[in-house]
């Protein structure tokens, strides 16, 4: 550590020496959170970090005065060399009398508090947090939730963390601190702060890629946007859960507890300003709806702000412009980042609806929903039957319906070249049928039915006829534009092609293993393997069958060949059949002596 460095640094006493807090995973640019903090945060502020956080928000709050209170020692040196001021050490080691504009807690109140100094409690280190405010100034808290999203599909229990960094574990039995949004916002209110606006964050709360005002989320139950914001955000990660977080984030928004059943919440409140000398309090209206984070190839941070004709795209923070990767003129899409800068499109999601209408057994509902998605696709063509932009890629996941309105929810994926009308429809009746058939849902087709066959189906219920050669060329269309999605290699696309023509309903559905899908999955191999059993059973029957009775033939004919007038037959037959032999041999010789001759005659 360099003399400059400890410059930085004051030690007032509790500080770690030998602990560490800064988060391993971490966003491009600090994700969602380092976005809305950027806006919360005014230039030439001073603002109080309390807490460990992502290195790269320092980057992000460059317009502003910075200080940084943590209990970690190596913590506090490595965001020194970053040019940062750092108290290290508890909330009670913050100077006296010294106040910032802006007081950011994203990493919950538990992190601030050392455990080598006095011990405050969670409303202790809020008090002293909130009197670091100057009149005016806004605080920037996060709470985790007992009975979030992520805590209800973990596999194992909150109570029996034993890891290191459990110095205290978050239930619903500790009554000194909050367990959801009102009691959240009864401490603040007794701190003598005014909430302004809560985010529900998903699906982690250490490192949320979406943040969803939570009043609009309690309000807006059938938003498209929502649904699709929230699965999308859960549908990610490879680790093992009890149950599929995705489709839970998406009921409990259909349900009005999407902001109940968050994994955390970001509460922004402020300090009521004096009338004379702060300014005024600030609108949450100027705050996004919304903050997403993109994945690779990535665009940053998108947001959406509501304004006076309604919901509409933002791109949020700094927009991340990866290196071409080899071939790029070669993929089959790509991201155009000035396409998110209109309105958002109202309506439900295709894919929430046709699910809907599956599990109801509802033909009628999806005959009518998939024909108004193909036409409203044929519309789009050109004369020669061919669909570019984003309406290419409009798959049932990224299209909202509203009344017999069809529109586009995210435009900024568009194909590279044209794809013909009844591919785009293929592949995105067959991403469907796959997500229908590995999760499991119940339908109104048979069970035989494999993933190629249901798209089928589902194209003639679109009024297409769509064969298996379309459904291959669909399959190399979604091979190649997720290839591009995800910023594979030309060898990545063929393997990932090998993979998606290989899915059988039998397969769990991609994303989070999850107990629950695995066991639905094992229930369909079984069924699957009791089917073949059967078969193969009722095939052994027919062989066995058919042996027995070419046994019965053969000792039917080995008893018919020793009787008197089967020997009586063959003496008669005999002589017959050499005769017939002769005439065959003489008629043969005859054709071979009128060919030698010809020639002969020619020569002459």
């Amino acid at each position: 550590m360099t003399t400059e460095t400890a410059a930085r640094i004051a030690l007032p006493g509790g500080e770690m020496l030998a602990w560490s807090d800064l988060p391993e995973e971490r966003l491009p640019d600090g994700g969602p959170l380092a976005a809305l903090t950027a806006r919360v945060v005014p230039a030439g502020a001073r603002v109080l970090l309390a807490g460990p956080h992502d290195p790269a928000l320092l980057t992000r709050l460059a317009h502003a005065e910075v200080t940084c209170l943590l209990r970690s020692h190596p913590d506090g040196v490595a965001l020194a060399e970053r040019g940062a001021r750092v108290v290290v050490g508890g909330p009670s080691g913050l100077p006296a009398g010294e106040t910032f504009d802006v007081v950011v807690a994203a990493a919950g109140l538990d992190a601030v508090e050392s455990v080598e100094g006095p011990r405050l409690g969670w409303d202790g280190v809020l008090d002293r947090l909130a009197r670091a405010l100057r009149p005016g100034g806004k605080l920037l808290l996060r709470l985790d939730n007992p009975l979030g999203v992520h805590r209800l599909v973990a596999t194992a229990p909150w109570y029996a963390d034993r890891a290191d960094s459990a110095w205290t574990i978050g239930g619903v039995l500790d009554t000194d601190r909050p367990a959801n949004r009102e009691q959240l916002r009864d401490r603040v209110t007794g701190a003598g702060l005014r909430p302004a606006a809560c985010f529900a964050a998903y699906p982690d709360p250490t490192a949320p890629t979406a943040l969803v005002a939570a009043d609009e989320l309690d309000r807006r139950t059938t938003s498209g946007l929502f649904d699709a914001v929230l699965h999308g955000a859960c549908a990610d990660g490879a680790a093992t859960v009890l149950q599929d977080p995705a489709r839970l984030a998406v009921d409990a928004l259909h349900a009005g507890l999407g902001s109940a059943l968050a994994p955390g919440w970001l509460l922004l409140a402020h300090r009521p300003a004096d009338p004379d000398t702060g300014p005024a309090d600030p609108s949450p209206a100027a705050l996004p709806v919304a903050l997403v984070q993109t994945g690779p190839p990535g665009i940053g941070v998108v947001e959406v702000v509501d304004g006076p004709d309604g919901w509409r795209w933002r791109v949020g923070g700094r927009v991340s412009r990866p290196e071409p990767a080899p071939f790029a003129t070669r993929e089959a899409a790509y991201r155009d980042a000035g396409a998110l800068d209109g309105p958002v499109p109202e309506g439900r999601l295709l894919r929430t609806l046709l699910l809907d209408a599956c599990l109801r057994r509802d033909l009628d509902t999806l005959r009518r929903l998939l024909r108004g998605y193909a036409t409203w696709l044929a519309a789009g063509a050109d004369s020669h039957g061919r669909l570019g932009g984003a309406v290419a890629l409009a798959s049932t996941d990224n299209v909202v319906v509203a009344g017999d309105e069809h529109a586009v929810l995210d435009p900024s994926w568009r194909a590279a070249a044209p794809m013909d009308v009844d591919v785009v429809l293929a592949r995105s009746l067959w991403r469907f049928a796959a997500a229908l058939l590995t999760g499991g849902y119940a339908h109104p087709w048979p069970s035989t039915l494999d993933v190629a066959g249901l798209t089928v189906v589902l194209g003639g219920l679109a009024g297409r006829e769509l064969d298996r050669r379309t459904v291959d060329a669909a399959i190399e269309a979604e091979a190649a534009v997720s290839a591009a999605l995800r910023g594979l290699d030309a060898d990545g696309r063929v393997r990932l092609a090998t993979e998606l023509r290989a899915v059988e309903p039998t397969d769990p559905p991609a994303g989070p293993r999850s107990y629950q899908q695995l066991r639905e999955a094992w229930l369909r191999q079984r069924e699957e393997l009791t089917r073949l059993g059967a078969l193969l059973k009722w095939t052994e029957e027919l062989l066995t069958s058919r042996e027995r009775a070419l046994r019965r033939a053969d000792a039917t004919i080995n008893l018919l060949s020793g009787s008197l007038s089967y020997r009586v037959g063959r003496l008669a037959i005999t002589p017959a059949r050499l005769a017939k032999r002769g005439a065959r041999a003489a008629k043969r010789r005859a054709r071979e002596a009128l060919n030698q001759r010809g020639p002969r005659e020619e020569q002459q």
